[in-house]
């Protein structure tokens, strides 16, 4: 299926968001560059030409207010939905909007480079069938580059028989958890690198938010739409801002996916 005849329209790309992180309260309104976090991210994902219809997907608490009223400003899209069942907002986004192909970007990925986000998308949408792509299993690209896609057809079938948390709360767990019953894709950094675990740039704690604002800073000052390899650039010559978040490295929540699984295969759990 070639990415030229698929209308963006039936492409969703949900950006998920929400003020009640417990290791960073209210994270993604942060202020970056004169704006917020969240504002900075959802220009970057606008940047890509693959990203069809941007939507935030929010929970009903009060507390979360704001994210909606910020996406109105910003001319996006939101929904507003469970706190913890992440695969139901994203499947009731993709519903709603009658979506064929549903991308996943959390909002802790401020300095994602749209690049990489139709690298992976034009990957599902030309390469061979898939019911799921991501660039995460294995992971190559420094942390912070998070992108999914998946069929709404997929995503249905997760939404109807996933029963853990887990898979729940991380809506996509279900799908890559049982390659039997699915078909999946992963996309490697074609620079040939892995930085995954050496190059944090996402944001889950205060020591991400000031390596995040040096770095932003720091690139902007000559263009907004720097990219991955600006960054890997920028950390690998300043090693002392590097060092701020070294000790959250490799801490990604689908590596703690992927050991839950492994574990529960060998007790003999049920998947």
């Amino acid at each position: 299926m070639a990415a030229s005849v698929v209308t963006m329209q039936s492409v969703v790309t949900v950006v998920q968001a929400r003020t009640g992180s417990s290791r960073l309260p209210r994270k993604i309104l942060l202020p970056l560059g004169g704006k917020t976090v969240l504002e900075q991210m959802l220009e970057r994902v606008a940047r890509a030409r693959l990203s069809g219809v941007v939507v935030v997907a929010t929970t009903h608490q009060a507390q979360d207010d704001p994210i909606e009223a910020l996406a109105r400003r910003a001319g996006v899209l939101c929904y507003r939905g469970d706190p913890l069942d992440l695969l139901d907002r994203h499947y009731q986004v993709a519903r709603a909007l009658n979506a064929a192909h549903v991308v996943k970007i959390p909002s802790d990925c401020p300095l994602i480079d749209p690049e990489v986000i139709d690298r992976v998308i034009g990957a599902y949408l030309d390469g061979p069938r898939r019911d799921y792509v991501s660039n995460l299993h294995p992971p190559t690209y420094p942390d912070g580059n998070d992108v999914e896609i998946c069929s709404f057809a997929a995503l249905s079938t997760a939404w109807r028989l996933a029963r853990r948390p887990s898979d729940r709360e991380h809506t996509t767990p279900f799908l890559w958890r049982h390659p039997e019953a699915f078909r999946l894709g992963n996309v490697v950094w074609e620079a040939g690198l892995d930085l995954s675990e050496s190059h944090r740039v996402v944001l889950d704690y205060p020591e991400d938010y000031e390596l995040i604002r040096r770095v932003f800073d720091a690139l902007a000052v000559e263009r907004l739409d720097f990219g991955v390899r600006d960054v890997a650039r920028f950390l690998d010559e300043h090693p002392a801002i590097a060092a701020i978040n070294a000790r959250h490295r490799g801490s990604q929540w689908y590596r703690r996916q992927d050991a839950d699984r492994a574990a529960a295969l060998l007790e003999g759990a049920p998947q």
